[in-house]
C-alpha cells in the first residue's frame, strides 16, 4: 500500500520511459544534409542508412520510409497482393479476407491490414515471450484454413517462437509479415529480428532504441518487392518525363535529413542493448522477494534488445483493480498492489511507466473481430480459467504488467528510488 513518504522526493527531472538518447554524430549529418541542400527524399544519409541496416539485419534490400506505420502498410500490400493479386483502384489488397494478427502489440502492427480492405483474426498470446501463441495459431488454421498471410511482432524487443510460427506458415502456404518495430538488433538463434518474414519492417520513432525522431524501414530479399514499394512510397511515379500515374502511390519516403539522425544513431545500437539490459537486470535482483517477475524471453534461443523492462505481478498478489475505457480504479490492500497503484505511485516521483499494450481484441474498434486462443474461440473465454491458468493469456497479462522506466538515461540511483517505490507499493 503506497504512500508518498517523505523519501521518495519527485526527480527533479522526470525520467522517461524511453527517450532518445542523442551522441552527437546525428547533428554531423544533419548538417551535411543541410549544407550541400540534399534535403529532400535522396541523398548520402539514406543511401547509407540503408546500406548498414541490410548489413546489420542480413537482409539483401531495405527501403527507408517516412514512419515504421508506412512499411507496415506497404507489406501489407505486397502480402496482399502476392496472395490474391492484383486489385482494382480502392478496392484493397486483402478484398475482405481474414488476416492472422498479434493480439498483444500497437495497433498500428494492425491497422495497416484495415487500409488494404483486410479483417484481423487475432491470435491470442502465449506466457514464454508474451507473442503469438504458436498453438493458438494452429488452432486458428484449424478455423479459418483459407488465410494466407500472418503478421507478427516482437513485443517490447523480445523475439517470438518464430521457428514454430514459420513451420505453421509453411504448412498452411501463409505468407509472414514481421513486425520488428519495437526489436532492433534482437536475435532469435543468432540471427536479427527483422529478417524472418517475406516481408519486414522496422521503427525509428523517437522512443525506439535507435531513433530518427520518425521513420522506419522496409526489409525484404526480394528486389521485385523491394523496386515496388520504393516505387508506391514515392507516389507511384512512372519512368516517364512527365508526372505520370498509373496505380495508386503514398507520399512515404524517409527525408535524407531524418536519415541523417538515423546514421549518427546506428552506430551506437549495441551500446544502447548493453545499458537496456543493465537495467533490465537492475529492476530483475532489486524486485526480487516480491510477487513479481520481468517480462520472459527464451533465454536459450534469443537475445532480445531490452526495449522495455516490464513486469507482472502474481495473480494472488493483486488489490482490486477495475478499468474502464479511460480511467481506472483500484483499492488499496497491504501485501498486495496492481498496475494502476505502480504506476501512480512512479508517477508521483516524477517517473514514466506505461500499461502494458492492451490487447487487440479488447480495443473498442475492434472488439467484434475474431479472437483465437489455444482452446479455441477465445471471445467466450474472457477472463476465465483453468487449472489457474488464464484462457485469455493477452487480457490477463494486460491485467497483471506494467512497463517500467526503461530510458538508458536513468542513473542506477534513479532507477534504486524507482524499486523502493515499487516496493512500498506492497508494504
Amino acid at each position: 500500500m503506497f504512500k508518498n513518504k517523505e523519501e521518495f522526493k519527485p526527480f527533479e527531472s522526470k525520467v522517461w520511459l524511453s527517450s532518445p538518447t542523442m551522441h552527437g554524430e546525428e547533428l554531423q549529418y544533419v548538417t551535411e544534409a543541410y549544407e550541400t541542400n540534399w534535403m529532400s527524399t535522396v541523398g548520402a544519409n539514406i543511401n547509407e542508412v540503408e546500406r548498414i541496416i541490410c548489413d546489420k539485419v542480413g537482409c539483401k534490400y531495405a527501403v527507408a520510409l517516412s514512419a515504421g506505420t508506412a512499411a507496415l502498410h506497404l507489406a501489407m500490400k505486397l502480402a496482399g497482393e502476392k496472395v490474391y493479386g492484383g486489385t482494382q483502384l480502392g478496392q484493397g489488397a486483402f478484398r475482405g479476407n481474414r488476416v492472422f494478427c498479434s493480439d498483444m502489440t500497437f495497433d498500428a502492427t494492425v491497422n495497416p491490414v484495415v487500409y488494404e480492405c483486410g479483417v484481423p483474426v487475432f491470435i491470442d498470446t502465449e506466457t514464454d515471450t508474451w507473442n503469438m501463441d504458436p498453438v493458438a495459431l494452429e488452432k486458428a488454421f484449424e478455423i479459418y484454413p483459407e488465410v494466407k498471410v500472418i503478421v507478427v511482432a516482437h513485443l517490447y524487443g523480445v523475439p517470438g517462437k518464430i521457428d514454430e510460427i514459420k513451420a505453421i506458415a509453411d504448412r498452411h502456404g501463409a505468407v509472414i509479415v514481421e513486425d520488428a518495430a519495437e526489436s532492433f538488433g534482437a536475435t532469435y538463434k543468432g540471427k536479427q529480428t527483422g529478417s524472418f518474414g517475406d516481408f519486414n519492417c522496422i521503427s525509428f520513432n523517437g522512443n525506439k532504441i535507435i531513433t530518427g525522431s520518425a521513420g522506419g524501414m522496409f526489409l525484404t530479399d526480394s528486389l521485385d518487392a523491394a523496386n515496388k514499394v520504393r516505387k508506391w512510397s514515392t507516389q507511384s511515379r512512372e519512368n516517364a518525363s512527365w508526372y505520370q500515374h498509373e496505380e495508386l502511390g503514398y507520399n512515404y519516403r524517409m527525408s535524407n535529413v531524418i536519415a541523417g539522425v538515423v546514421r549518427g544513431q546506428l552506430p551506437h545500437l549495441e551500446e544502447h542493448i548493453a545499458q537496456k539490459k543493465a537495467i533490465y537486470e537492475r529492476y530483475k535482483e532489486g524486485l526480487k522477494g516480491l510477487p513479481v517477475s520481468m517480462n520472459p524471453f527464451d533465454e536459450k534461443n534469443s537475445e532480445p534488445n531490452y526495449w522495455l523492462s516490464c513486469m507482472i505481478i502474481d495473480k494472488d498478489a493483486m488489490c482490486k483493480q477495475v478499468r474502464g475505457e479511460k480511467e481506472a480504479l483500484y483499492i488499496s490492500e497491504a501485501g498486495k498492489s496492481c498496475p494502476t497503484e505502480i504506476l501512480d505511485a512512479i508517477s508521483s516521483i516524477n517517473a514514466e511507466g506505461r500499461p502494458i499494450w492492451k490487447p487487440m481484441h479488447m480495443q473498442p474498434i475492434y472488439r467484434m473481430n475474431p479472437f483465437v486462443t489455444r482452446d479455441g474461440n477465445g471471445r467466450a473465454r474472457t477472463n476465465a480459467y483453468i487449472a489457474g491458468e488464464a484462457l485469455d493469456v493477452g487480457m490477463d497479462i494486460f491485467e497483471r504488467g506494467l512497463c517500467l522506466p526503461s530510458d538508458n538515461k536513468m542513473t542506477p540511483e534513479q532507477q534504486d528510488r524507482i524499486i523502493e517505490v515499487i516496493r512500498a507499493c506492497f508494504e
